[in-house]
């Protein structure tokens, strides 16, 4: 596919409905398909994960009404799955490959689970050891701790408490926290070390509680499944708009507002939001935008001392817990005073691609100066020189290299943007809702 040049935006402004967020959407789809009743799921994400998702629910034998619009109806399994063999390509869908990995160990068949290439490359041994000490059987058909998996009837140990390692994926707990009420036994889960991106944990047992089922904290590292424990369809569910995805338009309101011009708004995420990654506002504030808020919109300007200077201010800052938006805050450094430095970001070096060595790849193709480690980045914009116009930025079959880079254009920068197509992993309308804020 040919790149997609987006031309120097002058101003910037308007409204923009977002779409479901990813990670709710599938594990709303994920805890339907288990849940006794039908569950009708209103606002879904329609994009390639959620179709993954839908996809290999139909091969385990749930129903799914007509995927007409953004819903769904879900004729829940009230339990584990009844087909009991199946294979499933997943993609690239971590939020499909991690938890149908868990909740498919406690079904009793055999399955096989596989993707593209790049999540053959992404680690799931501490899902597999954490399933493996209750009584899981799975094994490794390509390389040793990394999928594709092929999944037999275990002797799962109902009640045995459960451990796993929290450094590399939140997915993971999420995937055992999922599964683990199938068993009807009551069960805590442990966390060794830091847990990453613990926000998308919040999100997990937000949803989890809106289908019946409460899940104890035990202190900050460790939650118990309570025994008898059953999913049970809400009835209907709406799917809340993508906090990830808002960061894209907020942070365009920012940078082009530079210039002047009219705030940037999005719809569908707001101060009632259970996403982590609304916390991307404070850091747009550090940067010195002004933010407002509502109980389901919020609206990003550049504030007048970010206008006066023509600038935004650096940050130093962790972004452990919001790592997604993180990579949102890398671009807009192009367009800050001074150097710019993301900490704690090394989930990067597992996602869609290494987002650490890639980021700085392509930021170096506008002029930037980048230091790379082992968990973070540090940005320095060209130092008085504009930034490298019409630099063609690679994407690595990335849906947030591509929507990232888009912020250079909202900066007044001609930009090329290779592969536009990868952003319907997640947002298949991203570039007609950023050419519509193009003033």
């Amino acid at each position: 596919m040919d790149p997609l040049e987006l031309a120097p935006v002058r101003r910037v402004g308007g409204t923009v409905r977002l779409p479901g967020s990813k990670s709710i959407s599938n594990r709303i789809l994920l805890l339907a398909a288990l849940a006794r009743g039908e569950t009708r799921v209103r606002d879904l994400l329609r994009a390639e994960d959620t179709e993954v998702m839908l996809d290999a629910l139909a091969r385990l034998g749930v129903e799914c009404g007509a995927r007409e619009g953004p819903g769904v109806l879900v004729r829940g399994a009230g339990g584990a799955f009844p087909v009991k063999r199946a294979e499933l390509f997943l993609g690239n869908a971590g939020t499909a490959f991690r938890p149908l990995t868990a909740v498919l160990a406690l079904c009793g068949g055999d399955y096989r689970l596989s993707g593209v290439p790049r999540m053959h490359e992404r680690p799931i041994r501490d899902l597999v050891d954490a399933l493996r000490g209750i009584g899981a059987a799975i094994d490794y058909l390509g390389a040793e701790g990394y999928p594709p998996l092929a999944i037999r009837p275990g002797a799962i140990r109902a009640g045995a408490g459960a451990t796993v390692r929290g450094a590399v994926s939140s997915q993971f707990l999420t995937g055992l926290l999922i599964a683990l009420p199938l068993t009807g036994a009551r069960t805590t889960v442990r966390v060794e070390g830091e847990l990453v991106s613990r926000p998308y944990v919040e999100i997990t047992l937000n949803t989890v509680r809106r289908f019946g089922v409460e899940i104890e904290r035990a202190g900050p590292a460790a939650f118990t499944i309570p025994a008898g424990a059953a999913y049970a369809s809400p009835g209907e569910i709406f799917v809340e708009g993508d906090a990830s995805s808002a960061s894209y338009f907020l942070a365009a309101g920012a940078v082009g507002g530079l210039a002047g011009g009219a705030p940037v708004r999005v719809e569908g995420v707001g101060r009632a939001s259970i996403q982590g990654d609304v916390r991307f506002t404070e850091i747009l504030e550090r940067m010195g935008a002004e933010i407002t808020m509502g109980e389901n919109w919020i609206e990003a300007r550049a504030g007048s001392a970010a206008v006066a200077r023509g600038r935004l201010a650096a940050i130093d800052a962790d972004f452990n817990h919001i790592p997604d938006a993180a990579m949102t805050a890398a671009v807009l450094a192009l367009f800050a005073e001074g150097t710019s430095t993301l900490r704690n970001i090394g989930s990067w070096r597992v996602k869609e691609t290494d987002r650490i060595a890639a980021m700085a790849a392509e930021l170096r193709k506008l002029g930037a100066a980048v230091d790379e480690g082992p968990d973070h980045l540090r940005v320095t914009p060209p130092r008085g020189a504009p930034l490298t116009p019409r630099a063609s930025i690679a994407t690595y079959d990335d849906h947030r290299m591509a929507m990232s880079f888009a912020l250079v254009a909202a900066g007044g920068v001609p930009v090329l943007i290779e592969d536009p197509a990868c952003v319907a992993k997640t947002f298949p309308g991203f570039f007609d809702a950023f050419a519509a804020i193009a003033r």
